[in-house]
């Protein structure tokens, strides 16, 4: 990737999560990544592309974070899956988190049938995989990561609603309770 690309990709994703897409313009993107308007289009023809492009490396990078430290948090594969939510804790903890960008570009771009909309809810649907895969590898329902799934995505906004990392261990606990209530499969 260029070097070009890659800043016009880091300064958009930073004012994405910081003030919510709509409210940030392709100029105010090119004064602050400091790149002349050619160079802009040259790289994205669109904002919408360049949206795209921000939440597909934005993917990218929470999924690999998050996958490296419930692996660092739960080495055994029966405890990762409520690992998640020890991750989750970290990263709330964290002094700039503003929320989940995929949720919040979900409440910016509701209609289901925008690309932006759709590439955000794809991302909630590879953590319901790795969900599945956690729960597969771990013995238990794979079923159920749609449940924890949504204990993920509430824990998201109540840390944001509440300023603090305790949502997560909330959703934790609620995670183990219904965890225990589900049969393991054998």
């Amino acid at each position: 990737m260029s070097q070009v690309r890659e800043r016009i990709l880091n300064t958009a994703s930073d004012l994405f999560y910081r003030k919510g897409i709509q409210a940030v313009g392709v100029d105010a993107i090119i004064v602050q990544a400091d790149v002349a308007r050619m160079s802009f289009y040259r790289h994205f023809k669109s904002k919408e592309g360049l949206v795209l492009a921000c939440l597909e490396a934005r993917d990218e990078r929470f999924r690999a974070w998050l996958q490296g430290e419930v692996d660092r948090l739960a080495p055994a594969a029966k405890d990762k899956p409520l690992a998640v939510f020890d991750a989750l804790a970290l990263r709330f903890a964290t002094k700039d988190y503003r929320g989940c960008a995929f949720l919040n570009t979900l409440a910016e771009t509701p209609d289901r049938n925008d690309a932006v909309h759709r590439a955000a809810a794809g991302h909630k649907g590879k953590i319901g995989a790795y969900f599945e895969t956690l729960l597969r590898e771990a013995g238990r329902d794979p079923a159920l990561a749609a449940d924890l799934l949504l204990l993920f995505d509430g824990a998201v906004v109540s840390a944001v609603r509440e300023g603090s990392a305790a949502p997560a261990g909330r959703a934790r606990r609620l995670a183990d309770l219904l965890l225990n209530a589900a049969p393991p499969t054998s």
